[in-house]
């Protein structure tokens, strides 16, 4: 045999020797997943990314990414459009998505399947210092940002200037940005109000406030009956005193829950993997020197630790406000957990 074919029959077999050593789940052809959240200035963003992070350490055959995205009603399309596999979006606009009303009017998003609702969002309004705005009732004609096009936010600010009975008309200028970009016209003077509807403490608002006096307008009592009446998946709440720098006094706004969505194609498998990784503990892979399964923490209380309204993400509230279907594999697990029959 030649010196070239004995060589050549050394590393095929220093080859198959290794293999025997590596693990199945790290031979296996590793799949990705993403998840489309919001702007960098937002909470969908670092929840997400934490998220991703945790699903990934937690199933060996899958890597998860977070991605940016303009959320809720962007991230809707791009699932109907089979685009990305799932997002973080408003559990309103997932029921106006899937049953084609509202800005889906007759467009329905047929293949949107809920995973589970993360934590309630609020719909704060923030004006600048100098604004004059002190209550709803001194909006018209300022400068508004009502959020990104094709947001969510933009869909609760129009239910809001609703409520007290305005339009974009009735604003001297309207421009759709996102949260960081809304910021930095508060705080360059050239807008005078903004919505963001987001977990508070929001990273956009945080971030102004320690640079800029700014006023969070609150909404009265009357107001928010009228909103809720008229829009149900709506609720009170309150921002407490001291949540932003400067802002010393409770703050009355509505609410609403944020919550993950998947396409209805992705297999029935993963999503039950993708679901028990959110809510129980421990990895799905032994330890290397083998043994049992090491206790990683769940999807959830990594975010608990990441951000405080992942100290919502509870599975007590994970099936809260869901008015679409569930996707079949989230469906397995609840039923396992006794939630649902």
């Amino acid at each position: 045999m030649s010196k070239k074919k004995n060589l050549l029959l050394f590393v095929l077999l220093i080859a198959a020797f290794s293999m025997s050593f590596i693990s199945p789940a790290f031979a296996a052809k590793k799949s990705f997943f993403a998840i489309v959240t919001g702007g960098t200035g937002g909470t969908y963003y670092p929840l997400g990314g934490v998220l991703a992070q945790a699903l990934s350490n937690k199933i060996p055959d899958l890597i998860v990414t977070a991605q940016s995205g303009n959320a809720s009603v962007a991230n809707c399309n791009l699932i109907k459009n089979h685009q990305v596999e799932s997002g973080f979006v408003q559990n309103n606009v997932a029921y106006a998505a899937y049953n084609g009303v509202a800005q889906f009017e007759g467009k329905p998003v047929k293949n949107l399947r809920a995973i589970a609702s993360l934590y309630p969002e609020t719909i704060q309004i923030v004006a600048r210092e100098g604004s004059g705005i002190k209550s709803v009732n001194d909006l018209k004609g300022k400068r508004l940002v009502p959020g990104d096009r094709g947001s969510g936010t933009e869909v609760d600010c129009k239910a809001v200037l609703s409520g007290i009975g305005l339009t974009y008309d009735d604003f001297s200028n309207v421009d759709w940005l996102s949260f960081s970009g809304a910021g930095q016209r508060l705080k360059d003077r050239q807008a005078d109000v903004a919505f963001v509807t987001a977990g508070w403490p929001t990273a956009a608002i945080t971030e102004l406030a320690t640079t800029s006096n700014i006023t969070l307008v609150p909404l009265d009592d009357a107001t928010i009956a009228k909103i809720i009446k008229e829009y149900p998946f709506y609720s009170k709440v309150i921002i407490p005193a001291g949540t932003y720098s400067g802002v010393d006094v409770d703050v009355p706004a509505i609410t609403t829950m944020a919550q993950w969505v998947v396409d209805a194609a992705v297999p029935e498998e993963v999503v039950y993997s993708l679901t028990k990784a959110l809510w129980d503990k421990g990895s799905f892979v032994l330890r290397k020197n083998g043994g049992e399964a090491d206790e990683a923490p769940s999807g959830a209380e990594l975010m608990a630790n990441a951000h405080v309204k992942g100290k919502d993400v509870t599975l007590n509230t994970a099936l809260d406000g869901v008015a679409i279907p569930l996707h079949a594999g989230a469906a397995k697990f609840y039923r396992e957990k006794g939630l649902i029959k």
